[in-house]
């Protein structure tokens, strides 16, 4: 696959018309006819004001030839690196290709091969079918596609997407069996190079065809496996790769949430001969339950994405102790098993229940010895738990004797209860400590692992009712009641019949304990873990791994561990609140690499090169080739100047369709979305340092605000539009030149229609005095620029977004000029320039880990928060003007009011 050929060979011959062609270019006109006519001698030593030349020139005649071989070519199409033309085959060309899971990696290349396949079937005038081995996402059987013209075939392939589930070669193979033969048919697979189990039996079908098999292979999508503790921390996925692991390779595992904001980035090494690794991602505080999804960095696919689900989120859980309270030894605290169980996966609140129940109360409760519930609290108990509250709550020494004491029965218990308790394996007692029964497989708990130490001591027991079996979700083995639950409107009410310490049971020293506390939490304004009816579809991962609306065939999913598929795609299933998430990864278990049999030819996607198109360039360069030759033609007969000429091609260059498509571009990415500015200055470094600080800024925005801001972009004011963005930071640099009168009036333009300019006289370190060195007066000259004055202390730039003292950068002490107060001032008094020299971006610089890339001095870390917030303020004034200040004035407002 190298080399050079032709889309339209036949038009070369075009070229064999070349000598006729110099010939005619070369021809004069014939010598003119002698006529003696006596007054013409009065004209005699006139100079002519116009020479013509005898004979075309030789520079016209080369650029008219070089013309008309550049048009030759340009209709014959010449192509590098072409695929290699058919040999095998009077029939249809046969393309299949695996478009499973394992194939998003390379995508874009496998893309470029496959239409490069229909223009070799188009060369060689043969119809292409296509085979697809993957099972539509319709949910209909695999069929294959054609015999169609090559045109369509290529409109067909262009159409294909990966999709989220494996590939289905046995059906695929059957596909292939029922093509009619014909005819002999050369066949053509782009594989994902991993074995389903009837790789070996497709390649055979394709072979079966009597034309040859070449099997082109490309890069196999990697796995990423969820973390066993969903919700911990750290989380700890795994990435495995499939197929050969013959090299060191670096992944990097991100934690996102649902904007797109990395919340945390790890980066791992995948040795060779290794498969899998782990990586463990540590959230900062807070941001666990902002988490959406997991993926490997830079890899497109449906395998290299974890969805959190509800059972990741960290909910609040209230904790509060009854009786005898908190005990000076740790160890007998009612709360301490509690605490240590729940401390990975929730976020916990302590405190009296009156106070947990306040203005935002914690999904779930869960109440050591705490006898009954009475008064107010009662009733604020009671709507919160109608609401969708969970109350779970723990025997002991205090329930048992609210329970002996008569009154009222507890409200809050689940099942009613008989006075007194139940003690096992006592000096008086014929009973032994009880283990726990294996749990019903319709409850909550199921699938748990029962313990064979677990022995429970001391119990509540409750009143034997018919309803009593229905309200038990995990037992003793002697049957009786350990757990029992009730619905109380939205909520549920949960009682475990022993202590939540080791005073009655050894249940909290054990490893089922914190599964089953979880398994509590996760029922917070949800459903139990086993849900009788089905999830209906969400949101699914396409084949890219990206999160779309349901469509297709995609049905209610009906438990966890179903095998993901056309009907029951990777992705969030349930309502909302209650939603659990389909995951690939798990489901492919350890993929072999593919296994072929003998006979076939074997290449890689990228080893002969991408075939490259020539006829754009040449086209481009015919155009301009015959605008020159008439520019040419024109000035040989005096009617244009040779600069006329220079500017004309000037002109036409700058009109190619790839300045065009630049310029398209770069309007289109500055309008679609909201993002900063940073003005190119030729200092690379400074360049660079603008955009990272102009990123980390950005971040922090998405953060700490509503507001989402776009990567940055770099502009060049001399030609690149600057309307679109609400904050151009401009660093000032001792070898950057002024701008052109052109700039400037665009320049001007933006600042008349509300934009702001930061201009950063210390982006190549502190200036050396405060008061200027001329490099900013020779920047600006012939802006429209105010009137500036030192930032009072009252400015809207001050509290715009936070209340700010100062404006430090990476470095700190400089002051900070506006457009002076005025009366009258446009844009409702906002200030068009900032002036300053502390290295803003410097300091917002970060890279993707959120790790500063400079110091700040020196002021450290403290400095660098402020320099952030007053960036905030900086871009929350380009975006909202001066709305803050008016609340300024408010008091002065309100007392005119009253008058």
């Amino acid at each position: 696959m190298s080399g050079l050929a032709f889309a339209a060979p036949w038009a070369l011959a075009a070229l064999a018309v070349l000598p006729v062609l110099w010939l005619l270019l070369r021809v004069t006109p014939p010598p003119p006819r002698l006529v003696r006519f006596p007054p013409v001698r009065l004209l005699f030593g006139l100079e002519a004001r116009e020479d013509a030349a005898a004979r075309t020139p030789w520079w016209v005649l080369a650029l008219r030839l070089l013309l008309a071989v550049t048009a030759i070519l340009a209709v014959a199409g010449p192509l590098v690196n072409p695929a290699a033309p058919l040999v095998d085959g009077s029939g249809p060309l046969v393309i299949a290709v695996d478009d499973g899971w394992a194939a998003a990696r390379d995508w874009p290349a496998r893309s470029a091969w496959l239409s490069a396949q229909a223009d070799r079937a188009e060369r060689a005038g043969k119809p292409v079918i296509v085979v697809a081995t993957a099972p539509p996402a319709e949910g209909g059987p695999l069929a294959v596609a054609g015999p169609m013209a090559a045109g369509e075939a290529r409109r067909l392939l262009a159409a294909l997407q990966p999709k989220p589930w494996p590939t289905d070669r046995a059906a695929a193979a059957a596909a292939v069996q029922a093509i009619p033969r014909d005819t002999v048919m050369a066949a053509t697979w782009l594989a994902d190079g991993l074995d389903d189990g009837a790789g070996i039996a497709f390649a055979r079908a394709l072979q079966s065809l009597g034309g040859g098999l070449e099997v082109v292979a490309a890069r196999t999508g990697r796995i990423l496996i969820p973390p066993e503790e969903q919700g911990g921390d750290p989380l700890t996925a795994t990435v495995r790769r499939p197929g050969a692991a013959d090299r060191l390779e670096r992944v990097a595992v991100r934690a996102m949430d649902g904007r797109g904001t990395v919340l945390a980035r790890t980066e791992a090494d995948l040795p060779a001969g290794e498969r899998e690794v782990a990586v463990s991602l540590r959230l900062p505080g807070g941001l666990h339950n902002r988490l959406a999804r997991l993926d490997i960095e830079d890899e497109a696919g449906a395998a290299a994405v974890v969805l959190a689900d509800e059972r990741w989120r960290r909910r609040p859980v209230g904790l509060a102790a009854g009786g005898a309270g908190a005990s000076a030894a740790p160890l007998l605290d009612p709360l301490y098993y509690l605490r240590r169980a729940l401390a990975p996966v929730a976020e916990l609140s302590e405190g009296e229940l009156s106070a947990l129940l306040g203005e935002r109360p914690p999904t779930v409760l869960m109440l050591a010895d705490v006898p009954a519930i009475l008064g107010t609290t009662a009733r604020a108990m009671t709507a919160w738990m109608e609401g969708g509250g969970v109350l779970v709550r723990f025997a002991g020494p205090a329930v048992a004797q609210a329970q002996s004491g008569g009154g009222e029965p507890d409200a809050f218990l689940p099942v009613p209860l008989r006075a007194g308790g139940r003690s096992l394996g006592g000096a008086l007692s014929w009973t032994v400590p009880q283990g726990l029964a294996p749990f019903p497989e319709d409850g909550p708990f199921a699938g748990l692992a029962v313990p064979a130490d677990v022995q429970v001591r001391t119990q509540v027991l409750a009143e034997p009712t018919a309803e009593l079996a229905a309200h038990t979700w995990a037992r003793l083995a002697d049957g009786t009641p350990l757990v029992t639950a009730a619905r109380r409107g939205k909520g549920w009410a949960v009682l475990v019949h022993t202590t939540a310490n080791a005073e009655w049971s050894n249940l909290a020293l054990s490893g089922l304990f914190p599964e089953l506390l979880q398994r509590l939490t996760r029922m917070a304004e949800g459903r139990p873990e086993k849900s009788a009816g089905p999830l209906p579809p969400a949101a699914l991962l396409d084949g890219f791994g990206r999160l779309t609306p349901p469509g297709g065939a995609a049905t209610a999913l009906a438990t966890a561990d179903t095998v993901p598929g056309p009907r029951h795609p990777p992705g969030l299933y349930g309502e909302s609140g209650v939603r659990v998430a389909l995951h690939l990864g798990p489901a492919l278990g350890w993929p072999a690499p593919l296994a072929l049999p003998t006979g076939v030819k074997a290449a890689t996607i990228d080893g002969g090169g991408h075939e490259i198109d020539l006829r754009p360039g040449l086209q481009t360069a015919a155009l301009l080739l015959a605008l020159l030759d008439l520019a040419a033609a024109l000035a040989l007969r005096g009617v244009l100047r040779a600069r006329t000429v220079a500017v004309a091609v000037a002109v036409a260059v700058a009109a190619t369709p790839a300045a065009a498509a630049e310029a398209e571009s770069f309007a289109l990415d500055a309008a679609l979305s909201t993002r900063l500015a940073a003005v190119r200055t030729g200092n690379a470094a400074v360049d660079r340092k603008s955009l990272a600080g102009l990123s980390g800024l950005s971040r922090a925005i998405d953060q700490r605000s509503t507001l989402h801001l776009a990567e940055p972009m770099a502009v060049d004011v001399e030609r690149d539009p600057v309307l679109f963005f609400p904050l151009l930071y401009w660093p000032v640099t001792a070898t950057q030149p002024a701008p052109s009168a052109a700039a400037v009036e665009r320049l001007n333009t933006y600042l008349r229609k509300g934009g702001l300019i930061v201009f950063d006289r210390a982006a190549e370190g502190p200036p050396l005095n405060d008061g200027g060195d001329g490099r900013l007066e020779a920047l600006t000259r012939g802006l429209a620029l105010p009137a500036l004055a030192p930032l009072p202390a009252d400015h809207v730039l001050t509290r715009s977004f936070y209340l700010l003292a100062g404006q430090p950068g990476r470095f700190d002490g400089g002051t900070v000029w506006v457009e002076a107060a005025q009366g009258g001032a446009a844009n409702d008094g906002v200030t068009p320039v900032v002036v300053g020299a502390a290295d803003w971006a410097g300091a917002w610089a970060a890279d993707a880990a959120g790790r500063p890339l400079y110091p700040a001095v020196p002021g450290g870390e403290r400095q660098r928060e402020s320099a952030l917030r007053f960036g905030v303020n900086l871009v929350m004034v380009a975006l909202t003007g001066n709305y803050k200040a008016d609340q300024v004035h408010l008091p002065a407002i309100m007392e005119r009011l009253r008058r």
